[in-house]
């Protein structure tokens, strides 16, 4: 194949308009590049003087600034306390009084007292104690501080003391002592139960649960029983007794019939008095005696 090979042989031959489009691309690349260039001088030759400007009134400025500044703060406050102290969440104590009865403390938050392991500043806090006779106490209050190691509850604000019997007792503030199952508080207390309402200025919890004291001033309202529609009948007397009294009713009329066959004086009608040498406290006529075999008279034999 000679032609194909004298046609390689040959060296291709270009367009003559492909040299000035070349640098024609390089004429307009170079005049963009310059331009933009002239832009960027531009823009600093108006930035820079308008910066300029800007510092110098804000060094004029910042006397009267600082102060404007120094109260607005940006981000979120850090409470130092929380830093300092134990935060826990749900904390939950649980023991035994000296009578070996359970109690237990919750709250839902509970923060340590800084410089006092044992003692807890809570929010809610709620204690569950129980009472002499296996009944359970529920106390409840806004806030409070727990002393685990001397196991004394001290609640402030809303303070609600409930016995599971239904009665419930309102103050502001109360000093409990799980130990031994006692509290006082020196706040008016009101107190509602199914027997009736109470309200006092103090209370105190004494005898391992069992009794409350109501100090000061205190009114108390009962709440009286319904009467029954059916009074129940009076109880039997024994079997001795009853017979005893058959036997006396058996023979009350005998005794009335001798006290009528008696003359009767009717000529003076006031009574006579006694005879000379007798002592008026002695009975004209001895009664007859009674006996449950019948009526014994003077002689002593049985009629």
């Amino acid at each position: 194949m000679p032609s194909q090979a004298k046609a390689l042989e040959q060296p291709s031959r270009l367009p003559s308009s492909a040299a000035p489009i070349s640098g024609r691309n390089a004429s307009l690349r170079a005049s963009a590049i310059t331009d933009r260039y002239s832009r960027r001088v531009q823009f600093l030759k108006r930035i820079l003087p308008a910066v300029g400007v800007a510092l110098l009134l804000l060094v004029g400025f910042w006397p009267k600034l600082h102060p404007m500044l120094q109260q607005v703060r940006l981000g979120f406050a850090i409470d130092l306390r929380e830093a300092r102290e134990l935060r826990m969440v749900n904390p939950r104590y649980a023991g035994l009084d000296r009578y070996n009865r359970p109690y237990v403390v919750t709250a839902a938050v509970g923060r340590q007292v800084p410089d006092r392991n044992d003692v807890m500043a809570l929010e809610q806090p709620k204690a569950v104690m129980t009472v002499h006779g296996g009944a359970s106490v529920v106390v409840t209050a806004a806030t409070g501080i727990y002393q685990s190691q001397a196991q004394l509850l001290d609640l402030f604000d809303d303070v609600n003391l409930i016995h599971e019997n239904g009665t419930r007792f309102v103050t502001r503030r109360a000093h409990a002592n799980l130990s031994d199952d006692t509290a006082e508080g020196h706040d008016p207390i009101e107190g509602h139960g199914p027997s009736g309402d109470i309200a006092g200025e103090g209370f105190q919890v004494a005898s391992k649960g069992e009794t409350i004291v109501f100090t000061g001033k205190s009114n108390v309202l009962l709440k009286g029983s319904k009467p029954n529609p059916t009074p129940a009948s009076p109880p039997g007397l024994p079997p001795e007794i009853e017979q005893t009294a058959a036997q006396i009713e058996s023979i009350a009329p005998a005794i009335v019939a001798a006290d009528a066959s008696l003359p009767a004086d009717t000529s003076n009608p006031e009574p006579p008095g006694p005879e000379p040498g007798l002592s008026s406290d002695a009975p004209t006529k001895p009664m007859p005696a009674v006996s449950p075999q019948g009526v014994f008279p003077e002689s002593g034999k049985r009629p």
